[in-house]
């Protein structure tokens, strides 16, 4: 009789047999930056995560550093916002600033910079609205603007997540055009109209003032036909790494996508995901450790490479303190 218990007898052995390390260099943590002064705020439905303006962030920075934490995911909350959400491609914007500060600051960071306009129009879609319905090629201009900006600005990595067609093609050639050739590109190319953004919305003043996103997002009642074909047709226009979003409820996703391709794959575990399991975890209804090993065990089986977690804090402190 075949016994499969004697390679789990104990947790030696386990661990020798294991096909999956979790190593803090393949995690990206995501910062909320906002402009203004003194502000360290934490976002009530995403406990444990803070708005920072610039001024204050070098505590985090440190902390971050001190846990081997490096590969930082930014998003930015301007104070002025307009219809043409022109203060995403300013380039003395909050991001663009916060991006040359922390390069100043410690160049060891790997800064992603998020480029879409949801947190910097006043009516908070992704684009340029023609009769209450974002004009994608319109659109496209602006985010090569934004591109450009964050690649002057000292990004090590754009990454689109706006989900217009043709914006992977457009921006690499921006990228190209302006000395930038060596910039990746992380494409948020399976990108899901989900019901898990709702806390990441309260963080980033970004929920849309009427309608949803589901004309630019894309639909989770169709099959993984769709979310191949973009993912294929995002690495032919230049994307470097495809992104997966959200996680957890995406895996048959990731698992399809793997077999398909053999660039890097990126999935986020968003701030619903996030905000479930903390909860949870604060009403004593599970074990948060454990839950988050598990599932990023269950990310990596399913072939993913890179996970932007807000729990990447967490995970560092336990690797640390030789918990994981």
């Amino acid at each position: 009789m075949k016994r499969y218990r004697r390679l789990r007898k104990n947790q030696n052995i386990r661990n020798l047999v294991s096909n999956f390390k979790i190593n803090i260099n393949n995690f990206i943590y995501p910062l909320f930056i906002e402009e203004g002064e003194n502000i360290k705020e934490e976002i009530k439905s995403m406990p444990g995560q803070y708005r920072f303006s610039i001024d204050k962030l070098n505590d985090e920075l440190d902390e971050l550093y001190a846990l081997g934490v490096k590969n930082l995911l930014l998003f930015g909350i301007p104070k002025h916002k307009n219809s043409c959400g022109s203060e995403a491609y300013n380039d003395n914007g909050i991001i663009q600033q916060a991006i040359k500060y922390i390069k100043k600051y410690n160049p060891n960071f790997l800064i992603i910079s998020d480029v879409c306009m949801c947190e910097y129009t006043s009516h908070g879609h992704c684009g340029i609205l023609e009769n209450d319905d974002v004009n994608n090629d319109e659109t496209l201009k602006k985010l090569g603007e934004i591109a450009l900006s964050h690649a002057k600005a000292g990004a090590d990595i754009i990454a689109p997540s706006d989900m217009m067609d043709g914006r992977i093609g457009y921006i690499r050639e921006i990228l190209d055009n302006n000395g930038y050739k060596d910039i990746p590109i992380m494409a948020y190319s399976v990108k899901y109209a989900s019901n898990f953004y709702g806390p990441f919305r309260d963080a980033a003043d970004s929920a849309p003032s009427f309608g949803d996103r589901k004309t630019y997002q894309m639909d989770y009642k169709r099959d993984s036909r769709e979310a191949i074909d973009i993912a294929l047709n995002d690495i032919k226009n230049g994307a470097d790494i495809i992104m997966v979003k959200p996680a957890i409820a995406y895996l048959d996703i990731i698992s399809k996508l793997r077999e398909k391709i053999y660039t890097p794959i990126a999935a986020y575990c968003v701030s619903g995901e996030y905000s479930m399991i903390k909860a949870a975890a604060m009403n004593g209804w599970l074990n948060e450790k454990n839950i988050v090993i598990e599932k990023i065990n269950s990310l990596q089986r399913a072939g993913v490479d890179i996970i932007i977690s807000y729990h990447t804090k967490d995970i560092a402190k336990w690797i640390m303190d030789g918990e994981i």
